[in-house]
């Protein structure tokens, strides 16, 4: 950064610190041995959306880099609030590949100039009746784990959105030896309907 962008308050973005996931499987070992949650299997990559033509290239190239590494489909969703989301499914389950694959995902993405649009990549986990979601966010660095609260359903029929607070800060006290855990719990955001959820 210059002189003039510092004086004029102008930064550069900062670049994700991918490496930041190769400390996914320690914590999955720690999650699995104290609390007993398991990966699902499902990780997802959540961006801003990019232009539709240009972004039809990015992931042919995604898919095809997991291809050539045996990896499995990846899937483009779109959630209500209007975020693209990149999904890949495995069974059984495997943190190792699982990433790997998130690390190739996010690298091409950041290489072919999706970067700036890049928000979060989730994992799921999950004990057969709570789920948990392991956030990472591109900007930050952090992970934070994100557990909604299952309270069945209203009067309407509809489902409550309800977060266990509580289980989310015992989970980060117990992965804080294993991964960089954001320490601003007012970004620690609800993802709603996130794919792996």
């Amino acid at each position: 950064m210059g002189l003039f962008d510092s004086i004029l308050g102008r930064s550069k973005p900062v670049r994700p610190d991918l490496d930041q996931l190769f400390a996914l499987p320690s914590a999955a070992i720690t999650l699995e041995a104290s609390l007993g949650l398991k990966p699902t299997g499902v990780r997802s990559v959540c961006l801003r959306s990019p232009a539709a033509l240009a972004f039809v290239p990015v992931q042919a190239d995604v898919q095809a880099l997991l291809d050539a590494s045996g990896g499995p489909a990846v899937e483009a969703t779109r959630d209500e609030y209007g975020y693209t989301w990149l999904v890949c499914r495995t069974s059984p389950p495997d943190v190792s590949a699982l990433v790997t694959d998130l690390h190739a995902v996010n690298s091409t993405l950041q290489d072919s100039g999706f970067g700036s649009t890049l928000l979060c990549s989730l994992v799921g986990f999950t004990d057969g009746s709570r789920h948990l979601g392991l956030v990472y966010l591109f900007k930050q660095g952090t992970f934070y784990p994100f557990v909604p609260a299952s309270t069945g359903t209203t009067l309407d029929g509809a489902t409550p959105q309800r977060r266990d607070n509580l289980f989310e800060l015992q989970v980060r006290d117990l992965l804080g030896d294993d991964l960089r855990v954001e320490p601003d719990l007012n970004r620690w955001f609800a993802l709603w309907g996130a794919p792996g959820m």
